[in-house]
């Protein structure tokens, strides 16, 4: 360079000291070769509350305005001996996206104008699509729940210390010039999360690479749709004014449209909600919703809960409606229970309970605009059943709102047995975000599962997709037992990934029985018989599926599948399923197996064998189709799953 500037002191005193001047065009360079760097720099300081698709575009709209506005900018942070920290160009835009990013995370409170940082970017702009960072794994997730208790100089601390590998020293001078106040302070508050700084370079901080989901398919196809409805609503009711009498055929004994029916408004007012004192279930004999305090902020928001029961009564053509199978979705048939109604992220949520059905009402916190409405049926709900239900969703992430009786609430990974689960924290009833396993795409690596913990002891619970998550149970199906002990969640984890087969079918619990162990022939160990059966809510419908699992394999294989069957269920507990199966050696044979209680097995079709007892192995040829026949011990037929 041929000149030198002097520049302030970055702490406001006035001491001068040279800094080394950098134009446009050396900035820009910077910026364009360490762009993924500054945009990952920026993603990790901004406040995880803005939620991960506006995360991830205001980083790179911070970012992409890095550059001076001037031909030539000083850079306020002394330069490091080499690499990446000895460019001035690169020092300067990294403080400006660190000072940017801070500027974003601090709220506007309404006296002045908001900066441009706090405000959702203009550009880059996505329409129709939700975009994320890929899924980390629960060393991730641990990390991002404990940067996101910190304040943003805090955060940004720890993210220079980690991503930019500075000392402290330069850290403290890059919060200083960023215009933090006490950056001391915001080291010694680094200083209270570990330092897990390679985390900081993994998949789920990297906002370069990134999932795309749809947001608003539907509510743009209902946005047309309502444009139309109400242009020919205006038309239908202008010839009506003028039609004589009663307009078109009346509705025979129906009441007029707002006649003033006693039940529907009582239904409609907020003030006739069910609340439940919140110490009602210290000495109710019953363990179900009915017994739920209200809970959340907004609990005396009249106006919020007018509008989420008559959306409930009457939800326009802009509300998305929801119900899981079998459950109506019409109104209340008198004033509800009111569990819940509160800020959760960026909305406002309300949740009702009738007897029958939890109704979830949710409403963008800036509006009524997108407005959802979600139905699950819950009746005869008892213990585990009820202990939480699905409060929001948001970037692939759920949280729960627990029963008044659960203490604890930890995210368990069911394809990890031996992990010890990971805390997720109540406020209110309220847990922490837990990464949803539906959300995943691509190969089934883990299968986050709910675990809550009362007087009791702890239970399992798995989202499905739907508004209360499944119960996870394991044993004979006669006498169930929770998956909390080490060798029930052995049981589970080959099977955890099956659990997808069964999203959105209105499941209340899923069961894992191992009913057989069977030696393998080619004497390489044996391998495990497990029959996964799924009750639903309604009554009918349950699945069952038979899997095979052998030594050292990570999943279960699906070798039979039924639905409404009573099969692997209470009512009869014995199950029959065979699979093919090749040896080290390649060679093929017909496995099958049943419950303890079978007394011979005979394999009929391009397989003809038979055995006495529970298991049958014969050789056969690859792709041989053959049907299964049993005879229990009572001498009752029995016949294999398909």
């Amino acid at each position: 360079m041929q000149s030198k500037d002097v520049a302030p002191n970055p702490a406001g005193g006035s001491r001068a000291k040279a800094r080394p001047v950098v134009d446009v065009e050396q900035a820009e360079a910077a910026l364009v070769e360490h762009y993924p760097r500054l945009v990952r720099l920026a993603y990790l300081v901004l406040p995880p509350s803005l939620g991960r698709n506006r995360r991830v575009l205001t980083a790179h709209a911070l970012t992409q305005r890095a550059l001076p506005r001037g031909r030539t900018a000083s850079a306020s942070i002394p330069a490091q001996p080499k690499g990446r920290a000895g460019d001035p160009g690169y020092a300067l835009v990294r403080l400006q996206v660190l000072r940017t990013a801070l500027a974003a995370g601090q709220p506007w409170r309404g006296r002045t104008l908001p900066k441009r940082s706090q405000l959702p970017p203009l550009l880059p702009q996505v329409w129709g699509l939700r975009l994320f960072p890929r899924s980390g794994g629960a060393d991730e997730l641990a990390l991002d729940q404990r940067l996101s208790a910190l304040s943003g100089p805090a955060r940004a601390a720890y993210v220079l210390r980690g991503l930019e590998k500075l000392p402290d020293s330069d850290v403290h001078t890059a919060l200083e010039a960023a215009g933090v106040d006490r950056p001391a302070e915001a080291l010694r508050e680094a200083d209270e999360v570990p330092a897990q700084y390679a985390l900081l370079e993994s998949a789920e901080f990297d906002p370069c690479s990134l999932h795309a989901r749809p947001t608003d398919l539907m509510r743009r196809r209902q946005h047309l749709k309502a444009a139309l409805v109400g242009a020919a609503a205006v038309a239908v009711c202008g010839t009506l004014v003028g039609l004589p009498g009663d307009g078109w055929a009346p509705d025979g004994a129906a009441a007029p449209a707002y006649a003033q029916n006693p039940a529907a408004e009582a239904a409609l007012d907020p003030a006739r909600l069910t609340l439940v004192a919140a110490t009602t279930w210290k000495s109710s004999a019953r363990t179900d919703f009915s017994v739920w305090p209200a809970r959340g902020d907004l609990v005396g928001d009249r106006a919020l809960l007018r509008r989420a029961l008559a959306i409930w009564a009457r939800p326009g053509e802009t509300v998305q409606v929801s119900a899981t199978t079998g459950t109506p979705s019409g109104g209340p048939a008198g004033p509800p229970q009111l569990l819940y109604a509160g800020t959760v992220d960026a909305a406002r949520v309300v949740i009702l309970y009738d007897g029958l059905r939890i109704a979830r009402y949710a409403e963008p916190k800036d509006g009524t605009s997108g407005a959802a409405l979600d139905f699950a049926r819950v009746d005869g709900a008892t213990g585990a059943e009820a202990d939480a239900v699905v409060l929001q969703r948001a970037d692939g992430n759920v949280r729960y709102l627990t029963a008044p009786w659960v203490r604890t609430a930890e995210m368990r990974d069911l394809r990890k047995p031996a992990s010890t689960p990971i805390d997720l924290g109540l406020t209110d009833g309220v847990t922490g975000p837990l990464a949803s396993p539906v959300a995943q795409t691509g190969t089934c690596r883990s299968w986050n599962t709910l675990q809550v913990t009362d007087a009791g002891g702890a239970r399992l619970l798995s989202d499905l997709g739907e508004l209360v998550p499944a119960h996870l149970t394991t044993g004979r199906p006669t006498a169930p037992r929770e998956t909390s002990t080490p060798t029930a969640l052995a049981t589970w984890s080959p099977f955890a990934c099956s659990l997808a087969a069964m999203h959105s079918q209105g499941v209340r619990s899923v069961n894992a029985w191992q009913y057989a162990e069977q030696p393998l022939p080619d004497a390489s160990g044996a391998a495990d018989w497990v029959c996964t059966r799924a009750e639903t809510w309604r009554g009918e419908g349950a699945r069952v599926l038979a899997q095979f699992h052998t030594p050292g394999g990570q999943y279960g294989a699906v070798a039979a599948k039924s639905e409404n069957t009573p099969a692997c269920g209470y009512r009869d507990p014995n199950v029959l399923a065979g699979v093919l199966w090749k040896s080290g050696a390649g060679e093929w044979y017909m496995l099958a197996a049943g419950a303890e209680n079978t007394a011979s097995i005979t394999a009929t079709g391009g397989v003809r064998s038979s055995s006495r007892g529970a298991l049958l192995a014969a050789k056969t040829r690859q792709g041989a189709q053959a049907g299964l026949k049993g005879t229990l011990e009572d001498g009752r037929a029995i016949s294999g799953l398909r």
